[in-house]
Parts: structure tokens; sequence; C-alpha cells
């Protein structure tokens, strides 16, 4: 992309997802992300109504009288942002291709992260990880993410999540806020998610477009996987295939849902045809 037309684009991005941060997600995100982010402070005396969970084991057995561990709200964040830039982001039937969903919603949860004082730093991934840039803060260093979100040209075309989500844990030592922009379908990645999520608070915004839901009754047709470039023509007007195909996308779905579920991960679905604002702040709310 020339040089000029990507400025124009991260420029219109900007302004767009900007104030759309400013106005609607600040609060939303505050609320939601900003009290998750416990330090710990001190220790002092059990009292009565204290949660016991809060009880630390080591200094009670040294002084054989039980004292609870003192957390505070932490006056910063890091925010973690696993983008999918595999092959099957580039698919949009309606108004909006995939990978251009998400990099509006990363910069809107950019801005949002750095209106609230949060450093914000970018996995892309493929079945490795393609690129990484280190949290930082301010606004040239959004610029710089919306710039590789428009522009950056990945190695490869498969998923597998197993890669970023093993990586998130290795690299990032302290707590961080982790959103995951994809389309989840990508093999079996319950086990990392659940490492990850043991360790940093994850989210989940499962990216798609209606269309990949169900095949339409148009007569012959051509598919072709934007990952592995396999090719193949089916008869549309089979029912029969129609069914199965339905079926596969359902099964994928709810098994992501189930994973998500198992692993304590909030997660919204944003199709590529709608407003993504409605729901990402109703998971701002849920939490």
């Amino acid at each position: 992309m020339e040089t000029t037309e990507l400025l124009k684009r991260v420029r219109k991005i900007e302004i767009k997802t900007r104030g759309l941060s400013r106005q609607i997600f600040a609060g939303e995100y505050h609320s939601a992300f900003k009290g998750r982010g416990m330090a710990f402070s001190e220790v002092r005396e059990y009292q009565y109504g204290d949660d016991i969970r809060s009880i630390d084991w080591n200094v009670t057995a040294r002084f054989n009288h039980p004292y609870i561990k003192i957390f505070e709200e932490e006056r910063e964040l890091t925010v973690m942002l696993l983008i999918d830039v595999s092959g099957s982001r580039e698919f949009g039937s309606r108004s909006m291709l995939k990978k251009n969903m998400i990099t509006e919603i990363a910069a809107v949860l950019s801005f949002s992260a750095i209106h609230n004082n949060d450093k914000i730093g970018v996995i892309f991934f493929t079945n490795k990880v393609e690129k990484y840039i280190s949290p930082q803060k301010g606004r040239k260093h959004i610029l710089h993410v919306i710039r590789e979100l428009i522009n950056f040209q990945p190695e490869n075309k498969n998923t597998d999540l197993s890669e970023p989500l093993r990586y998130l844990t290795n690299v990032i030592k302290k707590r961080c806020t982790a959103f995951i922009l994809s389309d989840f379908i990508a093999p079996d990645f319950e086990k990392p998610l659940r490492i990850a999520s043991n360790k940093h608070d994850v989210a989940a915004l499962e990216i798609y477009d209606k269309r990949e839901t169900g095949i339409p009754d148009v007569g012959m047709l051509k598919l072709i996987d934007a990952e592995s470039g396999y090719e193949k023509i089916i008869d549309t007007s089979n029912k029969g295939i129609r069914d199965m195909y339905a079926g596969w996308w359902d099964k994928k779905h709810q098994k992501a849902l189930e994973v998500f579920s198992k692993c304590g991960v909030d997660t919204t679905m944003i199709s590529t045809d709608e407003d993504y604002v409605k729901p990402l702040i109703k998971l701002f709310k849920l939490r």
C-alpha cells in the first residue's frame, strides 16, 4: 500500500475509533477492567468478616495468628491484543471484511486503554507468532499499531491459537488484560487458553461473517479455502450439503463457547455487517 493511502486510512480509523473510545467506551472499559488489576500492598491481622481466601498462610504460620493480604487497585494495566492475521480474515460478503472489522475494534480498544493510562501491546498470529509489539503508551504508539493492523502481511496463512497463547504466557510476566480477536477457526486450543487465563484476564471476540454460517442455494459453486488453498466445486442446490456445512459451523461455534466457559473467558460474537459498539458494551457490562 502506498504511504499516502496508508496515512489516509490510518487517519480515518483514528478519527472514528478515538471518538468512540472517548465518548462510549472509556467509562465501561474502566469499570470492566481496572478493578481487576490488583497489586499486593501489605499484610494485617485477620479481622472478623475478612475473606478467608485472602489469608497469607506463610505469615500466619510465622506469627501463629491469622494475617491477610491487602491489595490495592493498580493505577495502570497492560492490555494485550492477540490479532488473528490468518487467511480466513480476508473473507467478507457484505459491508466489511473480517480483517477490517478486527482493525477497527483493535483501534477502539487501544484508544480506550490509552485514555485510561494503560499500556497496549499486540501479538499478530497465524499458526505462529508473526509479530510482537511490546506494550507502550501514547498516541504515537497507537498510530504505529493501527498502521501495522492495516498494512501487515503475514508469512503464513493457517491458524493455530496455541502458539500466541503460549507466547503471551511466557513474554508478559505481570498479569494483563488480553483480548483475542479471531474467527476461532482453529485446532483445539483449550489447554493453552486455560493456562493463559489462569495468569491473565482474557476476553475472546469472535469475528464472523453471516455468510460463513450457511451456504445459499445458488447452484454449482466453487469454494476456496483461504488458508490451505484447497478448491472444491459443490452443488448448493443439494440440501444435504447445505445442512452438513451449517452443522459444521454450529459445531465449531458451540465447541469454542464450551472452551471459553471451561476456561473462564468472557466472550462475544461480532458480525461484519453489524455495529460492533453494542456487543462490546454488552461484554463490558457482563464483567
